[in-house]
């Protein structure tokens, strides 16, 4: 089973050029899944043993949205498996994912971004890098695993426009205002030079300290480090800020379609979880506002 994992894992950097952190994911799901293979002494996988490991899971005290990801997981593999005759059944053609509860995503409202966008000192080559890094995040709405990727050719300066290579290595175009257009070139002209030496030349937008690509680690790594410096009260990732995008954007207008394409959601009814929350702001303003709201 190992081997087979292996090669699928190949498949999907190589093949459907996955990104690095979605082979992990994968990775972490099946290996698990072999574990319990092996201390089962399980030869043969059929219904029966993905029922099996699913109630591992729950006796582990996994969460649906976890065991919905192993499922996902385990689906894809063993469609592979299927289309390349390794086996002759699979054993996921009955398996349902588990019901999900839907949580409403995390915001940073008006007063804390404002206060979070302007911690950075942008005086300083770090600080005007870091200002940029949030900028984007919260101006765009892309993945933090997009953000990395950006090179300089795939900002349109001019245009206000970057290219993004997505989920699926599928292209879209993201769109930026007046204030990260600035931050952008104040970074190009003032900042990015000092993080390069004749060692470690690389055409990405935003580097590291020692000038190299930076990663989402490190990226996740300032977003605590800012948070703590403007003393949020809520806890602050990549995603809250796209989360915030989104529901800004609704909050403000924007058809649901656009929101999409600008997100790079696949599908419509994932970027509808946010007029959830644009409904709930939409609630505490009349609850708030209203004279007769609670009479």
């Amino acid at each position: 089973m190992k081997k087979n994992i292996d090669n699928f894992l190949d498949v999907l950097e190589s093949e459907k050029k996955y990104s690095s952190n979605t082979i992990i994911s994968y990775r972490n799901d099946l290996n698990l899944f072999n574990i319990f293979l092996v201390e089962n002494n399980i030869k043969k996988v059929d219904y029966q043993t993905i029922r099996l490991y699913l109630n591992f899971l729950y006796e582990k005290k996994y969460s649906n949205r976890a065991i919905a990801r192993h499922i996902s997981s385990l689906r894809s593999f063993f469609k592979y498996m299927k289309k390349n005759n390794i086996i002759n059944d699979n054993p996921m053609l009955l398996i349902s994912n588990p019901k999900q509860e839907k949580k409403l995503p995390k915001v940073v409202f008006d007063n804390e971004l404002e206060k979070l966008l302007a911690t950075p000192d942008i005086n300083t080559p770090i600080g005007l890098r870091d200002a940029l890094i949030l900028e984007m995040l919260y101006s765009t709405g892309v993945r933090v695993s997009e953000l990395v990727n950006i090179k300089i050719k795939d900002v349109n300066l001019n245009g206000r426009e970057i290219r993004i290579l997505g989920k699926g290595s599928k292209e879209r175009i993201v769109l930026y205002g007046t204030k990260c257009s600035n931050l952008i070139k104040d970074y190009l002209n003032k900042a990015r030079n000092k993080f390069i030496n004749e060692n470690n030349v690389n055409d990405y937008l935003i580097l590291s300290k020692t000038g190299k690509k930076i990663n989402t680690r490190e990226i996740r790594n300032i977003i605590d480090k800012v948070s703590k410096e403007a003393n949020l009260k809520i806890h602050l990732s990549p995603h809250v800020l796209r989360h915030t995008f989104a529901t800004d954007m609704l909050n403000n207008g924007a058809d649901l379609k656009s929101v999409q394409q600008l997100l790079g959601h696949e599908s419509l009814s994932t970027t509808t979880i946010y007029t959830h929350v644009s409904n709930e702001r939409l609630r505490k303003v009349y609850l708030d506002s209203h004279p007769r709201a609670h009479k």
